[in-house]
């Protein structure tokens, strides 16, 4: 099954652990450090749209991009309206002009798993941004999929869902597996008057890169790398972070529109 398409429907019931508000204060405070305060930012792999709404409450115009059908309906079904959702895949962006700035959290990055599409994506952001303009991004680590994932196996159970995560990291090829098991609640009992489950599956793959990797995709991009911080801490990188922040920044080009 397609990742994010059943997944999609508990998504939000299942993810409450994660600090959006937290993640949006961040990403704010970078974007108003370097002078953008306001201005159309785009969102990759946007989800059901939890940053995209909290950024809008900042003051932001905020375009949502994912490649998932089934996120987008709920990202558009909390919306009031104000937010422009687009389904694409980040690999084959296509925006109507420039923006200040793109963001995508949450390891969106980290599903670009084959050869070149991380530079893809760099030189496809780097054609819609304005001059100066800003791409920041998170990624898991190396370091978290070696040694906080591994090979482990995760349950969650909300009394109307369970989830099981099984984690598999392929070290050799930076390639990490989750296989997620879901048993949902049917409308149905069985004879002894217990509610049914029924049983779906979906796969989702992942890439480690390291910064070297990171560094040399932007390079080649043709964007310029201006900071690497710990999305836990915001602070300095160690080589025990967890989750990056990379900001990058535009570059100019004479044969790029810009409006």
């Amino acid at each position: 099954m397609k990742p994010y398409s059943v997944f999609a429907e508990i998504y939000d019931d299942f993810m409450g652990n994660i600090p959006y508000e937290k993640w949006c204060g961040n990403i704010h405070r970078i974007l108003y450090d370097n002078g953008i305060k306001d201005g159309i930012v785009a969102e990759l792999g946007c989800g059901t749209g939890k940053i995209t709404r909290l950024m809008s409450d900042k003051g932001y115009e905020m375009i949502g991009i994912d490649n998932s059908e089934d996120m987008l309906s709920i990202a558009v079904e909390e919306s009031d309206g104000s937010i422009l959702y687009l389904l694409q895949d980040m690999r084959g962006l296509e925006l109507y002009g420039t923006v200040e700035a793109v963001i995508s959290l949450c390891d969106s990055m980290n599903y670009l798993v084959n050869d070149g599409e991380l530079e893809e994506v760099l030189r496809k952001v780097n054609l819609y941004l304005e001059r100066s303009g800003l791409f920041i991004f998170d990624m898991k680590t190396v370091y978290c999929y070696e040694n906080m994932l591994g090979d482990s196996v995760q349950y969650e159970d909300n009394g109307e869902c369970a989830l099981v995560w099984e984690n598999r990291f392929d070290k050799e090829n930076s390639i990490h597996t989750y296989e997620l098991t879901m048993f949902m609640a049917c409308d149905e009992n069985d004879d002894d008057g217990q509610p049914l489950y029924e049983r779906f599956s979906e796969t989702h793959i992942q890439r480690a890169y390291s910064v070297g990797e990171v560094e040399k995709a932007v390079t080649s991009a043709g964007l310029e790398l201006v900071g690497i911080i710990d999305a836990d801490t915001f602070s300095e990188a160690v080589s025990t972070s967890q989750r990056l922040y990379y900001i990058v920044r535009e570059t100019y080009q004479e044969n790029k529109f810009y409006n």
